[in-house]
């Protein structure tokens, strides 16, 4: 998207199943994405919007799971999801200090589409995922302001950038630069045809640890560089999940943390400072937030469907954070500490990713 080179364009093409039209998690219909990127020196973060559809979230509801692989995390709203199994909130996503601002802002933004929220009916649960930036951006400062968040949230579109945007401007992938990823698998069954989006947003893994299609390409590079090199994985990974599948709550649940699979391909060993998070949400059923007068039905694919929507997360998940990695482009940022570009690196050292 955005003609940025993605992995498949080195030629590397991930997993068995064919991609969306777009290789994004804008391939489920209905879903946006949108950046704003604060990127000045040592000002490197953002914001990241997904909306999951285009009408009123809060009075047509989504199911939804949350799934928690390694808890080293500060989300706002997975509780309610757990338990209630219903989305009823844009996803933001940004760094870790700037998770109040960011929830208060989506909160001022519902109550203002929704003004029976905390009147007439309850209040509203707002979903916000974090990573920590600090490396390369100057986390105290705060930069993000309620006008970031905004912005993010009112422009969205189906297409987007990835890398170095939004929330993931001061991102780490690998020890490289990381942030922004996405990538779609469309999956046939004898019912129709469904999309399964990732979207993650990577800061995690020491560049020994990385692997592309089972090749280690990471100690390669590192070999290659010959110099002292800081790997330390104290980072994160949000991934968010859409699917079109018509599928129950618990259906979700085991359908995301499949998505262990596809980071586990790229070389993570889910560290004890590395939270990672996923969030998803299924379009295919709309649940009204007032209450009808007829008992709801929601479908639901059968168990023995159920490993084709396994293999397809676990394929986008891969191919998501793997794109994270090929777009970001190189940051200097928080007292001089830098991050260089993994496509840069890969060029310079003559480095094939087959």
């Amino acid at each position: 998207m955005f003609n940025q080179k993605r992995i498949r364009d080195y030629g590397v093409e991930i997993g068995q199943l064919e991609t969306g039209t777009r290789n994004a998690i804008t391939d489920v219909e209905g879903v946006s994405v949108g950046h704003v990127t604060l990127s000045h020196n040592e000002m490197q973060t953002g914001v990241t919007a997904i909306l999951p559809h285009q009408g009123n979230i809060f009075k047509e509801k989504l199911i939804a799971s949350s799934h928690v692989i390694n808890g080293f995390g500060k989300t706002t709203g997975t509780i309610q999801i757990k338990e209630l199994g219903t989305l009823e909130s844009p996803i933001l996503l940004t760094n870790t200090l700037s998770v109040g601002v960011t929830a208060d802002t989506v909160i001022d933004y519902m109550l203002k589409e929704n003004p029976e929220i905390g009147r007439t009916t309850g209040t509203v649960n707002t979903i916000v995922g974090e990573c920590n930036d600090m490396f390369l951006n100057d986390i105290r400062a705060k930069f993000v302001k309620p006008e970031h968040v905004l912005q993010a949230l009112e422009n969205t579109a189906s297409e987007f950038q990835e890398g170095t945007v939004g929330a993931g401007t001061g991102m780490l992938c690998y020890s490289l630069k990381g942030g922004i990823g996405s990538a779609s698998r469309r999956i046939e069954m004898n019912h129709g045809t469904y999309t399964i989006g990732v979207l993650v947003l990577s800061n995690f893994g020491i560049l020994s640890d990385l692997l592309i299609k089972g090749k280690a390409v990471g100690q390669e590079l590192k070999t290659a560089i010959q110099e002292s090199y800081k790997e330390e994985d104290k980072g994160s990974v949000m991934i968010i999940v859409a699917t079109d599948l018509p599928v129950s709550e618990r259906q979700l649940n085991r359908i995301i943390k499949r998505s262990v699979t596809g980071l586990s391909r790229t070389g993570s060993i889910i560290t004890n400072g590395s939270g990672e998070i996923v969030i998803g949400f299924s379009t295919a059923t709309k649940i009204p937030h007032d209450k009808p007068e007829k008992c709801m039905a929601v479908p639901q694919i059968h168990e023995e469907d159920m490993d084709l929507a396994f293999r397809a997360v676990g394929e986008a998940t891969e191919e998501a954070v793997l794109n994270s990695l090929v777009t970001a482009e190189a940051v200097s940022g928080r007292d001089g500490n830098e991050r260089p570009a993994f496509k840069d690196l890969i060029e310079k050292f003559g480095i094939s990713l087959k």
